[in-house]
């Protein structure tokens, strides 16, 4: 039998933008259908999350304004930049995710890409609620103290 590839570079991408943004509820990881060179860029970690979100079409999940640039590459048969891409989920947790985002204030971002261990490329998506300009303050406090106890502890 032949060996596994082993994948030499950790692809782990994250959304920092939202967890300061919004608050999760309930997570979960999707499969991300993508063409030839999509997946060749998101190796090289050439995707940004920031401005993107998940929207339902017919039934189905669909991430937006998801960046995966070009693949430098490849020749006249490179991807769009910017595309709806489909995610895979299971039909119960479709259902759930329907059911959950019609609340109001509810809503499902992307929070990280990864590739698995057989070299699939794989997004876990959040259900959220937007915080507050004052939830956004304490967690910037507490950050700040986090980080000054680390300062103390090092000195």
């Amino acid at each position: 039998m032949a060996d596994k590839k082993k994948f030499d570079k950790i692809v782990n991408i994250k959304n920092k933008k939202a967890s300061f943004q919004f608050e999760f509820i309930d997570t979960f990881k999707a499969g991300i259908m993508l063409k030839g060179t999509e997946i060749k860029s998101i190796r090289e970690g050439k995707v940004s999350l920031t401005e993107s979100f998940c929207v339902f079409l017919n039934g189905e999940l669909f991430v937006r304004q998801m960046h995966i640039a070009p693949y430098s590459m490849a020749s006249s048969y490179n991807h769009e930049a910017v595309r709806d891409r489909k995610l895979l989920l299971n039909k119960k947790e479709l259902e759930k995710l329907h059911t959950k985002s019609q609340e109001k204030g509810l809503t499902i971002i992307p929070v990280r890409i990864f590739i698995n261990d057989r070299g699939l490329a794989k997004m876990e998506i959040a259900l959220g609620r937007g915080k507050k300009t004052h939830d956004k303050r304490q967690d910037l406090k507490a950050k700040d103290a986090k980080r000054e106890l680390q300062r103390m502890a090092l000195n």
